[in-house]
C-alpha cells in the first residue's frame, strides 16, 4: 500500500505546485488577464479528481502496471501544464 499512498502524494505535491504557479504569476501580474490562469487551474483541479479516481480504482489485475501507467500519465500531464504556465 505504500505505493498507492505515495502515487497519491505524487499527484498532490505535482499538481498542487502548478496550481501555485499560477496563483504566484496572477500576483506579480495584476494587470493581465486571468482567465488563462483560471483555466489551468480548472485543467489541474479535473486531473487531480481523475487521476485520484484511477489510483482508487480497486478492480486492476495487476497494480504495479496500472500504477505505472498512471505515472507516466501524470508525467504528461504536469509537462503539459507547466508549458501553458510558462506561457502565461
Amino acid at each position: 500500500m505504500a505505493n498507492k499512498r505515495n502515487l497519491k502524494k505524487d499527484i498532490n505535491y505535482v499538481l498542487g505546485d502548478i496550481i501555485e504557479e499560477v496563483y504566484i504569476w496572477e500576483e506579480n501580474n495584476p494587470d493581465k488577464d486571468k482567465k488563462a490562469g483560471e483555466e489551468i487551474i480548472d485543467e489541474a483541479i479535473t486531473s487531480f479528481d481523475e487521476f485520484m479516481t484511477r489510483v482508487s480504482d480497486r478492480s486492476v489485475e495487476n497494480p504495479a502496471k496500472h500504477f505505472k501507467s498512471i505515472r507516466e500519465d501524470l508525467e504528461k500531464t504536469a509537462q503539459s501544464l507547466v508549458e501553458k504556465v510558462n506561457s502565461l
